[in-house]
């Protein structure tokens, strides 16, 4: 009778145990919440809870934890942050990540362990060709896409000359080549810089004015971005060399171009005012949470990430080791975006449509980005013939 007693309890201790540990949804959210970078990293996490807050904070019923994590913007912290979440924490999904070396520094340890990432802005080439891998999708976009959308757009003004500037690492050397890929016209020379400690940028743009290009591309996200406006028209060029660029005009920065930005234009995959249900509710819910901010491309690919996550748990029932169920639906990309419908490529990079977008003054007199038109439709990106998944 004891005997099949502590039988009893033992049975009842290990399901306890099991349904405990399948309870919970479990999530690491890897970006930059220190230093200048912070400002991105916080408005992910904001998109990010946003959607929680949309779902009721839980995914088939069951409630969901976020353990956000600090990779102050350097690949060997995002590493070990990964291995934490991954080894330690034991997270069901990986997302977030806006840098590309960072990203790529912790892909290995994803793979490796057979852990969902969907990275939410970081999209390094070779993410999308020899690295692609049936755990790792995106809800951004590959690096060079948007750049050569700005290309195509270059094209169509009319543009015969360019001199480029971007930082050196991963994606500033993704997203010169996004423009080369696409650019009819000639290339005057290009110039990289020190990333992300260089904030000077006086001698790229001397060299710039000097080589006869008519315009100038750059990529700069971030405080980059803002001092490099800021230079670009101290230096008197806004008026002689026109300015296209990828990244480095948005919601955040805008406050701090001001006037510096009219007449920027940029080409990205999300606009405030696309003109979906969807996104309608996700700008103005997000204005509402946090007073006094705007939400950007980089917390709307975040909030496409908690609903890409979310789509996976739901077609699985909250069984979260039904790997192959869950990569299935995935790729079916079967929720709202709040970019519109698009779908996935074999690389699990999204397939989709780009804009032009402009710099305006709303309704309250506040600058704010504007959609003015569609640049191309249904992008594919070049490296995805590169990746061995079907």
């Amino acid at each position: 009778m004891k005997m099949a007693f502590w039988l009893a309890g033992a049975a009842a201790l290990v399901l306890a145990n099991q349904a405990f540990a399948g309870d919970t949804i479990k999530i690491g959210f890897v970006s930059t919440f220190s230093g200048p970078g912070a400002v991105i990293g916080n408005d992910m996490r904001n998109s990010f809870e946003l959607a929680l807050d949309h779902m009721g904070r839980k995914m088939d019923g069951k409630p969901v934890e976020v353990i956000y994590e600090d990779d102050g913007q350097k690949p060997d912290v995002g590493k070990q942050k990964t291995e934490k979440l991954v080894q330690s924490d034991k997270v069901d999904f990986l997302a977030g990540y806006i840098w590309s070396n960072v990203l790529l520094a912790s892909l290995k340890t994803a793979v490796d362990s057979q852990t969902f990432l969907i990275s939410a802005n970081a999209g390094p080439s070779q993410l999308a060709g020899d690295l692609c891998s049936p755990y790792v999708f995106s809800t951004s976009w590959q690096n060079d896409q948007t750049p050569a959308a700005m290309g195509l757009y270059m094209n169509q003004k009319g543009v015969k000359s360019v001199f480029l500037i971007g930082p050196n690492y991963a994606a500033g050397k993704d997203m010169l080549a996004g423009v080369k890929s696409t650019f009819k016209g000639e290339v005057k020379g290009e110039e990289y810089t020190v990333w992300p400690s260089q904030l000077d940028f006086s001698a790229e743009l001397s060299k710039a004015r000097a080589s006869g290009a008519e315009s100038i591309f750059v990529f700069y996200p971030g405080p980059a971005g803002v001092q490099f406006l800021n230079q670009y028209a101290q230096a008197g060029l806004k008026s002689t060399m026109p300015l296209y660029t990828a990244f480095t005009v948005d919601e955040l920065s805008l406050p701090l171009q001001k006037e510096n930005a009219l007449g920027v234009p940029g080409a990205q995959e999300w606009v405030n005012d696309l003109p979906n249900e969807q996104n309608k509710r996700f700008v103005t819910d997000y204005r509402k949470k946090y007073t006094g901010l705007r939400p950007t491309y980089y917390g709307a690919q975040a909030y496409d990430a908690a609903q890409l996550i979310n789509s996976a748990v739901v077609a699985v029932k909250g069984d979260t080791s039904k790997k192959d169920a869950m990569k299935a639906e995935m790729e079916k990309a079967n929720f709202k975006s709040l970019r519109g419908a698009f779908k996935y490529g074999n690389n699990h990079i999204p397939v989709q449509s780009f804009y032009l977008q402009d710099v305006v003054k709303d309704a309250e007199g506040q600058l704010s980005l504007k959609t003015v038109a569609t640049i191309v439709e249904n992008d594919q990106d070049r490296f995805h013939d590169k990746c061995t998944m079907k």
